[in-house]
């Protein structure tokens, strides 16, 4: 059967082997339908129509992030650009233009706002110039906010509790509005493909504030270039099984998957809030938040009950512990592995007697190996030793005992605090570096190479529940990779960030 294309590279990773090999991979009708170990002769390069040789550039299998969050994503875009202003007169000069160009019965939203202005601006002059009608200015990163008291009284939150779960209420306005959503989300595609993703597991409150409308279109049209998987965290309403049922029934193509549920468990080590089998060092508590663990519980097993997989994010060594005790109780196979695949997403600080249990349930692994991107060595260091001492921090981030205990590990973002970059994944979860570079930090849990990107490929698919279409390349496979600048395992650790994706297929079509 004659190919569409022959890809050729001294440098392919096929999602499984532990290193890459020289070969080449034939494509036709958007699927893999050779992968060939050397070189191809001459008389068949001659009788091939699209040869391309990409020399020492890497080829691997597209990437999966697990863990996204589009509407965090969209908060930050919501309203007028409010990046240009300087002043606070400038300030004002642009939110009352764009006012003046909304319908009145329309809150008015605005993005990127400095938070030297924040400080800066008196919230009188707020009340005065906007009075009843709600106005919500979010600073760059949308930690914080300038808001007036009518906002605040219709959208339920404050400054200081400016998160996507607190602004819950504002978030269905923003959703519904197709003339910023629909850009914005070919623009959010745009960037996925350019960094060599083709599926995502999202995020979505409740019930997606109808999002789930916009993407059918867009898959009727053709326009989606991401397979959607997408989970719903209850937030303002509690976990519905029957939406879930309708979303299982409504979506049964390709491009878009209810993947079942999503919830919180504990916060992080820095707030005192993740939950520790033993106290913190600065504080007589083992976590400063209430967790209802029994109506985490019951959510899990009901949802599995149905045939639903469940994914729980948890911090704290004790967090991760209760959430395999919750997964013990759900249903199991002969083997004694879960029958449904349920996750734990971030895992910062974890028991390795715990993730061995994780490697016999079948529980999967969605780490953020990009997650020492955001943080400086000497103020992490300095965090880890007042809260929790040097000595169990040892266990952090601990992603060789996973591997090591055979736990199928997968890769997310939480995007948007996270880009997708894999090279500088490499650079942190491979490497153990933080940004600054220098010394590694806890080099004995990171992963290697081949493993990581095993990860961001079949163990992303895997997660998915796609693992037979993508994930690897092999024949029979959707025609899915990506190709590199130049060799990623032949690149110096400390070099790594300078590769980047050059182009990424899907379904053998070129997405970038």
């Amino acid at each position: 059967m004659k190919a569409d294309f022959v890809m050729a590279s001294r440098s392919i990773f096929n999602g499984y082997d532990a290193k890459p090999f020289e070969g080449y991979i034939a494509v036709k009708d958007g699927r893999i339908i050779l992968v060939g170990k050397g070189t191809l002769s001459e008389e068949d390069r001659r009788n091939t129509e699209n040869y391309l040789d990409f020399g020492d550039k890497t080829i691997t299998p597209a990437f999966t992030d697990v863990h996204c969050f589009f509407t965090g994503y969209a908060v930050r875009y919501a309203g007028v650009d409010l990046s240009p202003a300087t002043t606070i007169d400038e300030l004002f000069s642009i939110v009352v233009d764009y006012a003046d160009s909304l319908p009145l019965d329309k809150a008015v939203l605005g993005h990127g706002l400095s938070k030297k202005l924040i400080s800066e601006v008196n919230t009188k002059r707020l009340e005065k110039v906007f009075g009843h009608r709600p106005v919500i200015l979010f600073a760059q990163g949308c930690e914080t906010c300038l808001m007036n008291k009518a906002a605040r009284v219709m959208y339920k939150f404050s400054p200081e509790t400016c998160y996507p779960e607190s602004y819950v209420l504002l978030l269905p306005i923003i959703m519904s509005d197709k003339n910023f959503i629909v850009p914005l989300f070919k623009r959010y595609m745009h960037m996925l493909n350019r960094m060599g993703v083709t599926n995502v597991k999202e995020m979505g409150f409740d019930d997606f504030f109808g999002f789930t409308d916009i993407l059918e279109e867009l898959n009727n049209k053709k326009e989606l270039t991401l397979r959607v998987h997408f989970m719903s965290q209850p937030v303002s309403k509690p976990m519905s099984l029957e939406y879930g049922k309708t979303m299982r029934d409504r979506f049964k193509g390709e491009f878009i998957c209810f993947s079942g549920f999503n919830q919180m468990t504990d916060g992080s080590v820095s707030d005192l809030c993740a939950d520790l089998k033993e106290p913190y060092l600065c504080a007589d508590t083992n976590c400063a938040q209430e967790i209802d663990w029994k109506k985490i519980a019951d959510d899990a097993r009901n949802a599995d009950s149905e045939g639903f997989r469940f994914s729980l994010h948890a911090q704290g060594d004790a967090a991760i512990s209760k959430v395999l005790d919750i997964y013990e109780s759900c249903m199991l196979n002969l083997d004694g592995k879960l029958v449904n695949r349920h996750s734990i997403t971030d895992l910062e600080f974890s028991d390795p007697s715990d993730l061995e249990r994780m490697g016999k349930l079948g529980v999967i692994a969605e780490i953020y190996p990009q997650i020492q991107s955001i943080a400086n060595r000497k103020d992490k260091l300095a965090m880890i030793d007042e809260k929790i001492g040097s000595e169990r921090g040892k266990r952090y981030w601990n992603r060789r005992k996973m591997a090591d205990s055979g736990v199928t590990i997968s890769c997310g973002t939480d995007l948007p605090l996270l880009i997708d970059n894999i090279p500088e994944s490499i650079f942190h979860a491979v490497g153990g570096f933080f940004p600054e570079g220098g010394d590694a930090f806890n080099s004995q849990n990171m992963l290697k190479c081949s493993e990581l990107l095993k990860a961001w490929t079949y163990g992303g698919a895997y997660n998915l529940g796609i693992e037979n279409e993508v994930g690897t390349l092999e024949e029979g496979k959707k025609a899915d990779f990506v190709v590199f600048d130049d060799n990623l395992f032949n690149t110096p650790i400390n070099e790594i960030r300078k590769r980047y994706v050059e182009q990424t297929y899907l379904n053998g079509k070129r997405v970038y």
